[in-house]
């Protein structure tokens, strides 16, 4: 038995255009919003990124940084500028809306950016440049803390991005039809392959205006480009399908567990009637919820007492009582953190690549010829590469050609691209560990600081971290976009962010705990110092790739079970995927 109630003031995913009036025979929405919106996010990110590739470089060679202090500045805020997505998807979830926090996210980075450029430009904000690799002054703490400000500022911005950026992309399409779901999985291929692609053309320049001409001239141009970024972004606001918050979904959660909890001692049982009201959904959306796992978390919505309604049918307590619709969302967020745990172990290798790959970079020869010099900052365009080529590829020649053989759509299932995506990211730390076995002992045969091996030999363990990101960083964003429901988009932008940042801080503590632990009783350890050739960089590499084939265990015979495979990877595929379970489970049963 249901109840519900009957004067819902606005059903779930109502919409508000920013757009010409009614009369004007263009719809907002669909890929002509989507221009303006990927060439918001190439713009933005050609600007963060540009800080991104080069910041250990900057912090190492202009704030004097180095060892496990820098690697933690640098992994630490990478993590924050992650987390902070959560507090920026409940400002847009339950009072902004995705619109109003992207631009207001994308200011606060053009804030931060304008101080970094103060950085560079003002040698007041830094300590004096180090006479030689040995004696080198550190920065006071309030140059320090002007530094924090400013990445501060930019993490605060990123908090307003990332959540929202795909989410409100994917809101320009209709996934209730099987035309608006294919394009928004070609637009999840496509977002990355864009910004990616603007990626690989500037920071080519920026990073190399950056280490060999100019620091300020290299933070002035993305600073410009985040001011480009605002202006492309209001050009296109009569086009972009708006949706008005609902509000924040981690209020509801907390709403649930208590009331949960209070009726634990409730048994489920044909006889309870369940607070679901109706006209609080669309169609669409209570087919994508009702998931039948968990069913503890169903006892919030059941109607223990008539008493718990008032005369207008709603909740007396929402804290003793739930919709059926707030116990689904949890439900759908419970449901894949098995798989967001997998994606965390594939970000922990990403992680290593922008700091202690570009350390590497540093103490190689970088030469092409007599008169120039690779930046360190470029092997991280190595990945970007990887991956632009494998969505080319991908999107061009493989799914057009197999369609046209076959007859059928042949994509690459989400459970196969994480399962590639996880041995991706255990060969890169293999390869990585190989390389500085072999860049190390060729310095320390030279007695050198820096070793006569090329920095060439590098790209291999970057492209894997690219194909890493290509593969499994792709298909875990579309997984948490398409099964959670369309309110909960922006949550389900920040859970992605959130895995990034949880391996950002993963990292830190592996680094830290390795140096610590390496280091007793005298001994050199893994990790740590100015000089890469004391440490054992390599046997670190090797246990990370070991961590790796935990989770590539882990993911195959557990969290897998938990992704949509084959004609059941559609939106609202965790419903399915237990339906499908169903079916082979009636099947044995008849056999």
């Amino acid at each position: 038995m249901e109840i519900g109630n009957q004067t819902s003031p606005s059903p779930a995913g109502e919409e508000s255009h920013l757009s010409p009036p009614e009369s004007q025979s263009k719809k907002p929405g669909g890929w002509r919003a989507i221009k303006y919106i990927l060439a918001n996010e190439s713009f933005e990110k050609l600007a963060s990124m540009s800080l991104i590739a080069n910041i250990t470089v900057y912090l190492r060679t202009k704030y004097n940084l180095e060892g496990i202090l820098l690697v933690n500045v640098v992994q630490i805020w990478s993590g924050t500028s992650n987390i902070s997505s959560i507090a920026g998807a409940i400002v847009s979830d339950a009072y902004l809306g995705r619109f109003l926090t992207l631009l207001i996210g994308t200011v606060f980075s053009l804030m931060g950016m304008a101080a970094m450029t103060l950085t560079a430009g003002l040698p007041e904000l830094r300590p004096p440049a180090c006479q030689d690799e040995a004696n080198c002054i550190q920065p006071h703490k309030w140059q320090l803390a002007f530094l924090f400000i400013s990445l501060a500022l930019i993490a605060m911005g990123a908090g307003g991005i990332r959540p929202c950026n795909i989410a409100f992309g994917a809101d320009q399409f209709d996934t209730k039809t099987k035309k608006g779901r294919a394009h928004l999985e070609s637009f999840f291929n496509w977002w990355y392959f864009s910004f990616t692609i603007a990626l690989v053309i500037a920071l080519t320049g920026v990073v190399y205006v950056q280490t060999n001409i100019s620091w300020l001239t290299g933070f002035t141009i993305p600073t410009a480009c985040l001011a480009i970024s605002i202006t492309i972004f209001l050009i296109g606001h009569h086009t972009y399908i708006c949706k008005k918050p609902q509000g924040t979904v981690f209020a509801d959660m907390a709403k649930v567990i208590t009331a949960a909890f209070k009726k634990r001692k409730i048994k489920l049982g044909d006889e309870h009637s369940f607070y679901d009201p109706v006209e609080d959904l669309d169609s669409e959306a209570r087919k994508l919820i009702k998931i039948k796992w968990f069913k503890c978390l169903d006892k919030a919505a059941v109607i223990a007492d008539p008493s718990e309604l008032n005369e207008e049918g709603l909740p007396v307590n929402t804290w003793r009582l739930c919709s059926v619709q707030q116990v689904e969302n949890l439900k759908c967020l419970v449901a894949i953190m098995p798989v967001w745990i997998a994606g965390v172990g594939c970000f922990v290798v990403m992680d290593q690549q922008s700091t202690f790959g570009v350390l590497q970079a540093l103490q190689m020869d970088r030469s092409i010829g007599k008169h120039f010099m690779i930046p360190p900052g470029w092997m991280g365009i190595s990945s970007m590469i990887a991956l632009s080529i494998w969505i080319f590829l991908y999107e061009q020649l493989y799914i057009r050609t197999a369609k046209k053989l076959m007859k059928t759509d042949s994509r690459l299932t989400m459970q196969q691209r994480i399962i590639i995506g996880i041995i991706m990211s255990i060969l890169c730390m293999i390869v990585a560990g190989i390389v500085e076995q072999k860049r190390r002992a060729l310095a320390i045969s030279e007695k050198s600081f820096t070793s006569p091996l090329h920095v060439l030999v590098l790209l291999p363990q970057f492209a894997l971290s690219g194909l890493t990101e290509a593969f499994a960083a792709v298909a875990l964003m579309e997984f948490f976009t398409i099964q959670l429901p369309e309110s909960m988009r922006s949550i389900a932008g920040a859970i992605f962010f959130l895995s990034l940042s949880v391996a950002s801080y993963l990292s830190t503590l592996i680094v830290n705990m390795m140096h610590s632990i390496t280091g007793q009783g005298g001994k050199t350890p893994w990790l740590g110092g100015h000089d890469l050739n004391n440490n054992k960089l390599e046997n670190f590499y090797f246990m990370v790739a070991s961590i790796g084939f935990v989770n590539l265990i882990y993911f195959t015979f557990f969290a897998r079970k938990y992704v949509p495979f084959g004609k059941n990877a559609k939106v609202g595929g965790l419903r399915q995927v237990e339906n499908a379970e169903e079916e082979e489970s009636s099947k044995q049963s008849s056999i």
